[in-house]
Parts: structure tokens; C-alpha cells; sequence
């Protein structure tokens, strides 16, 4: 069975799929930080996304693993962890244009589709239930506030990057979430948007407990075959 998580930035879907796949004893994955594995690389390299030629020879080489440890994936670029990395804001800055390039989704999407053959997957993302998994049992779309959405964002950078975020306020982070959301709503490529047979839950007033409970829910009602 395939479950299917998307929605904007600061929604929750990271830790409501990671919850979801725990109760049910499903497999979970992150696709955010598959191309933000890719943004991270990038930079490292130096690499111009405008230059086309460029990008295809770096795509052709480029190769990122998930490993457990401890319960917890974690993103490797060969030898190298860069499981907190990929959450830097550089990454965070480039991702969107990344994960909006043709070439680079073709090849991730199809990673995607690998994975899932043949288990039981949460897949979380913005577009898994639309162009990757259209076929999938049930798909959830978070939704949320802006300034709730910006407010749980802000928080968790502070928390992780305190140096990094010295400087940052709420009112730039409300900012950056609303360019973000334009930019991805309206990129020519898998654009972010619901799915027509999506369940749609705002989480700004709810608790992680409280949306997991809706998504199992929503999970009972589907017929067994």
C-alpha cells in the first residue's frame, strides 16, 4: 500500500508521515531531502543550474544513499553524512529551483518508484500524490496558516542553526514561506497542488496526535481488496 503526504513548507508532513509509517509499520520516506541531498551537492560542486550541459554531467555521477542508524535515516553523499547539512539554509534557499528542474526530477521520481515496489510506503513530498504515485490508496494534503506555518519554522531553525539564525526574524521567515509556496504552486514542472482525491487537513490548529488520528481514519474507510 502506498500513502502519499503532501503539502507546502512548515506543514508538519515530516513528522506526521514518520508517525503515520510507525503506527501502521509502513516504510517511510523524506523525498524532500532526496532533492535537497541533490541541492547540498550543488553547492558543494559548484555546479551553474543554468548551465544545462553542466547539470547533466553532474546528474550523470551523482548518487545519494539513506542509511538507519538508530531508528533514524540518514542521508549520505558517498562517504560523507549529510543528514544535517541538507537543513542549512543554503540548501534550504537553492531547493525549490533544484527540485524544479526537469532532469533532476526525472531522475529522483524514478528512485522514488524503485523504492516502492512491492512494500508498504509513506511517501512525503509535495507532488507524490499527483505525478509520482497518482495511483495511490490514500493521499493526504496539509495545509496550514501562513504565520502558524512561518511561527513552526522559525522555531525549528533557531533550535537547530542558533548561529546560523542569529539574525533571522519571523517577519523574514513569513516572507521566505510565501515566496516559497508562489514558487512552488507555480513552477512549470509538477507544480505543487492537491490532488483531486486527496484528504485535506489543516494542521495550524490541530496536534500531531489529532492529524494522525484523521489520516488513520481516512485509512479504515478505504475497502480491503
Amino acid at each position: 500500500m502506498i500513502i502519499t503526504i503532501d503539502g507546502p513548507i512548515a506543514t508538519g508532513k515530516s513528522v506526521i508521515a514518520k508517525k503515520i509509517a510507525e503506527k501502521l509499520g509502513f516504510i517511510y520516506f523524506d523525498t524532500g531531502a532526496m532533492y535537497r541531498c541533490v541541492a547540498h551537492a550543488i553547492i558543494e560542486k559548484k555546479i551553474n543550474v543554468e548551465d544545462f550541459q553542466q547539470l547533466q554531467e553532474f546528474l550523470k555521477t551523482f548518487e545519494f544513499n539513506i542509511k538507519m542508524h538508530h531508528d533514524e535515516k540518514r542521508y549520505f553523499i558517498g562517504e560523507n553524512d549529510v543528514t544535517e547539512q541538507i537543513r542549512g539554509e543554503a540548501v534550504t534557499q537553492l531547493v525549490s529551483k533544484v527540485a524544479a528542474i526537469g532532469a533532476v526530477r526525472n531522475q529522483l521520481v524514478n528512485v522514488q518508484r524503485d523504492l516502492a515496489v512491492g512494500v508498504n510506503v509513506v511517501f512525503e513530498g509535495r507532488d507524490m500524490g499527483t505525478v509520482v504515485f497518482p495511483n495511490a490508496e490514500l493521499k493526504i494534503f496539509l495545509t496550514g496558516r501562513v504565520d502558524e506555518r512561518a511561527r513552526r519554522r522559525y522555531k525549528e531553525l533557531r533550535a537547530k542553526f542558533p548561529k546560523e539564525t542569529a539574525t533571522l526574524t519571523l517577519e523574514q521567515t513569513i516572507a521566505d514561506i510565501t515566496k516559497r509556496d508562489t514558487y512552488d504552486s507555480t513552477r512549470e514542472i509538477s507544480p505543487l497542488r492537491q490532488a483531486e482525491d486527496a484528504y485535506v487537513i489543516d494542521t495550524s490548529d490541530l496536534t500531531v496526535e489529532e492529524i494522525v488520528f484523521k489520516i488513520l481514519e481516512y485509512k479504515d474507510e478505504i475497502p480491503s481488496h
